[in-house]
């Protein structure tokens, strides 16, 4: 238990409270010597003494062990003088009275104390049910916290909270020591401070008053325990100096309430180390298949380059003009099928490999994006067909308007060579998100071929002769990088459409000039 610290008037306020609980209890025995006093005479002594263990029993539900049977015997002995024959005396003429007053004595003892009893029980009980709802409430917010090291300050709460009569004069400091990050502190330390909290945290062990280690130290430590080990420690400053140590089962709930955040620290950093490994994977598996991909797909161009360009070494002079134009055509066409290839697979390991870093964002108009967008379709074979929406009062976007303008450029080219019918570009607000959309008339995408849609190198039956299979893995990636998802979806009388949905950022105010 602590001593709160205070101004000079702190004691007459709990002098007074104290009077205040006894009041009960006091005036319990004022009406019992009430209700004695008028019925001495009508009833007999052995009426009069039920009245009055009535009264010790009711009396005890509020005052002290120590008071409550101090008032028993005091009211037996003055039963015995005031209606005891002789009266005004505490000599007992007949021994059934001796036996009497023996017998009330007792009773009110044995009540007193069966009382007191249920009374430090059920004391016990709210108190054990108090903790657990504090550890209950804790855990939740745990649970719910994505981040559990920033609870911290919510622990030093919880700590102060479960002290008895804690005030200014607990505090609490936690410090916390994370793999491969700098120890943080929340609170203040004393001079020795740091030495306990490092012990603690060590031995994975509570070290200060009541727990047989260091109980001469006057602060309470408590490591932040997970199943491998501490992750910081807390102290408890000040519990033990000038009053009585925390008992055991305040020590085990303040230890709980610290082993909780330690094991949400533990599932953090664990789930760190998953994302990281599987990033490591993913980037590692990527990297794999654009080497893989790269050989596989470089071959036939290269190929194609290397056959053509030796028949015009070797043959040039005996081909007609016709001949030499067609293979230098095809050397041309290659070259450049070779050149995209290329520069789509090292944007996708760029992308991949560095996410949202890799961008150059921007407060952008999407009505502008749009219409670059629509601009460059109109200049393709078949760009006639493309047709755009923008939702009016669309606020800025934050985006890389160089990778979103390829994002485009990417979806509306696949609409057009596999799609039929209008192609339509959609831009609009839905909720905290602005979805991008390029959507098309025609066969859509074949089952089999859905869940592996957006994979790197993956072409459809009909495009296993053309195209390099990085359009849709491009588009995906640098949606990814902008912090949104990419679905697929199919049109209701045939044909598909590509939902690219980004989160919106507030923009900043226009400057007055500008809003002018």
């Amino acid at each position: 238990m602590l001593i709160p610290a205070g101004a000079s008037s702190a004691p007459m306020h709990a002098n007074t409270g104290a009077v205040r609980k006894l009041l009960p209890g006091l005036g319990v025995w004022a009406a019992v010597a009430l209700a004695v006093a008028l019925l001495d005479g009508p009833w007999g002594l052995d009426s009069l003494a039920l009245l009055l263990v009535l009264g010790s029993a009711l009396a005890a539900l509020w005052l002290p062990g120590a008071l409550a049977a101090a008032a028993s015997i005091v009211a037996v002995l003055l039963f015995n003088w005031y209606l005891v024959p002789p009266r005004g005396s505490l000599q007992v003429a007949l021994q059934p009275h001796l036996l009497l007053l023996a017998t009330m004595l007792l009773v009110n003892l044995v009540v007193a104390l069966l009382v007191l009893r249920q009374r430090q029980l059920a004391a016990e009980a709210a108190a054990l049910a108090a903790r657990e709802s504090r550890l209950r409430q804790w855990a939740d917010r745990l649970r719910d916290a994505d981040d559990p090291a920033v609870c911290t300050g919510a622990l030093r709460e919880a700590l102060l909270q479960a002290l008895p009569g804690s005030g200014p004069a607990a505090t609490v400091a936690v410090e916390l020591v994370l793999p491969g990050e700098p120890p943080r502190l929340d609170g203040e330390l004393g001079p020795d401070h740091a030495a306990g909290l490092a012990l603690a945290r060590r031995e994975a062990r509570p070290l200060g008053p009541g727990t047989g280690r260091h109980d001469d130290q006057p602060d309470l430590y408590l490591p932040l325990r997970g199943r491998e080990g501490a992750f910081g420690a807390a102290v408890v400053q000040r519990v033990g100096a000038e009053q009585d140590v925390p008992d055991a089962a305040l020590r085990a709930h303040l230890q709980a309430l610290c082993d909780a955040l330690g094991q949400a620290l533990e599932r953090g950093v664990a789930a760190r180390r998953a994302r990281e490994a599987e990033s490591r994977a993913q980037a590692q598996s990527l990297q794999n298949t654009l080497l893989a991909a790269v050989a596989h797909d470089h071959r036939t161009p290269l190929a194609t380059i290397v056959s053509a360009a030796s028949s015009l070494r070797d043959q040039g002079e005996r081909l007609d003009p016709g001949a030499r134009r067609r293979l230098a055509a095809g050397i041309v066409d290659e070259a450049e099928r070779l050149a995209e290839l290329t520069t789509r697979t090292l944007q996708l390991a760029r992308l991949g490999a560095l996410g949202g870093d890799a961008l150059q964002c921007d407060w952008q108009a999407a009505e502008e994006l749009v219409a670059v967008a629509l601009a460059r379709a109109r200049r393709r074979p078949g760009g006639e067909r493309v047709v755009a929406r923008t939702e009016p009062g669309l606020p800025l976007v934050w985006a890389d308007a160089t990778r979103l303008s390829q994002l485009l450029d990417n979806l509306v080219d696949n609409a057009l060579r596999h799609g039929a019918g209008a192609v339509e570009i959609e831009a609009r607000r839905t909720g905290a998100h602005w979805l991008l959309a390029v959507a098309d008339r025609g066969a859509g995408v074949p089952m089999a071929q859905r869940g592996r849609l957006f994979e790197p190198f993956r072409r459809g039956d009909a495009e296993a002769a053309e195209g390099s299979g990085l359009g849709l893995a491009l588009v995906r990636a640098i949606v990814q990088a902008h912090g949104g998802t990419l679905a697929w979806r199919e049109r209701r009388h045939g044909g598909s459409r590509f939902e690219c949905r980004m989160p919106l950022r507030e923009a900043p105010p226009l400057p007055p000039q500008a809003a002018a």
